[in-house]
């Protein structure tokens, strides 16, 4: 006999069966994982708390651990996407849902052997988020001066913290 699981999708309450959800094998963004329909285990509540307890965390873990999952959680919990966490416990605890300016990089886009192809890939997530708050003067800044620079323009474009 076929057993029947309510689920919260993203725009109703539904009722699915075990067969209509998979596992999210490969899958690292929430909102795949979401739109998808995809089990997940919900773990929102420690996201919630994770945000409101911390200004800085360090996510030190084994690969294959959800660290990219959890990433993707946090971005689509700052830039407001209450839609994806609907029927999960952190739509129930948080009550502003502001958006943020988010600069996500990821290292994951290719393997990286050597410092040139490290420079490449810091160039080309650098000029992919300038494109969207400008660039500085110099055309030579370092990485780190680039990235200081970019998060100061975003804050005085958005007024938020980055």
């Amino acid at each position: 006999m076929e057993k029947a699981v309510a689920l919260a999708p993203l725009s109703r309450v539904r009722r699915f069966t075990m067969l209509e959800r998979f596992l999210p094998i490969g899958i690292q963004t929430f909102e795949k994982v979401r739109e998808r329909n995809a089990v997940y285990i919900d773990k929102t509540d420690l996201v919630y708390r994770l945000v409101k307890s911390y200004s800085y965390v360090f996510l030190s873990r084994p690969r294959r651990f959800g660290k990219s999952l959890l990433v993707s959680t946090l971005r689509s919990y700052f830039e407001g996407r209450k839609d994806l966490f609907e029927g999960l416990a952190i739509e129930q605890l948080e009550k502003d849902w502001m958006q943020y300016p988010v600069l996500h990089f990821s290292l994951s886009l290719m393997r990286i052997t050597s410092v040139d192809e490290l420079e490449s890939m810091l160039d080309y997530l650098l000029r992919d988020m300038e494109q969207i708050y400008g660039r500085g003067n110099a055309a030579d800044e370092a990485y780190g001066l680039r990235m200081a620079n970019l998060v100061n323009r975003a804050h005085a474009q958005t007024g938020k913290c980055v």
